[in-house]
């Protein structure tokens, strides 16, 4: 969802929230839940009549068609992309391009992720963040399974070149 939407979840629905760093929520409406001492968290009605997106669309879904066993873009803005990937089979993925971390997110099935370091479980509903460092993983899908990828494209990190280069040249010689 777009920044400047308004939208709510509830019972059953799974999400996965990735956005830009930002301690801002601005709560319109909800439910009136009460904490355990019977208070209502706050609302921010006026900040939010600011911040929404008034522009009527014909569709609000994203569009993208999946790649079986390929990464596809979904989303890519200057804070994050998000990719969306639909095993059956294992695959090989190379993050040669990346200089940022990569977090998968398992929302379908069960794959094990492995590494030349490590082998992990990842189940529908869980994370696992990759560190930059690691450049290659194998997912093994144990059932036909989804993830969502995410990282920051090279040229989008406010980081100089030759920092990058440097850092990659020291992970290389450890």
């Amino acid at each position: 969802i777009p920044t400047g939407r308004i939208h709510a979840i509830g019972a059953g629905v799974m999400l996965a929230e990735i956005q830009q760093t930002s301690d801002i929520t601005y709560r319109v409406y909800d439910w009136d839940r009460q904490d355990t001492k019977g208070n209502y968290r706050a609302l921010h009605t006026e900040e939010a009549i600011d911040a929404i997106d008034y522009k009527a669309r014909d569709t609000y879904k994203t569009s993208y068609k999946k790649n079986q066993n390929h990464p596809t873009e979904i989303v890519s803005c200057p804070y994050f992309t998000t990719n969306v990937l639909p095993v059956d089979q294992p695959v090989e993925i190379t993050h040669d391009d990346k200089s940022s971390f990569v977090i998968y997110m398992c929302v379908k099935g069960q794959v094990t992720l492995s590494s030349r370091y490590s082998t992990e479980p990842l189940k529908m509903g869980e994370t696992l963040l990759v560190p930059a460092s690691i450049k290659t993983v194998v997912i093994h899908p144990n059932q036909p399974s989804e993830l969502l990828e995410v990282y920051i494209k090279k040229n989008r990190l406010n980081v100089p070149s030759n920092l990058l280069q440097t850092n990659q040249n020291q992970l290389k010689t450890n």
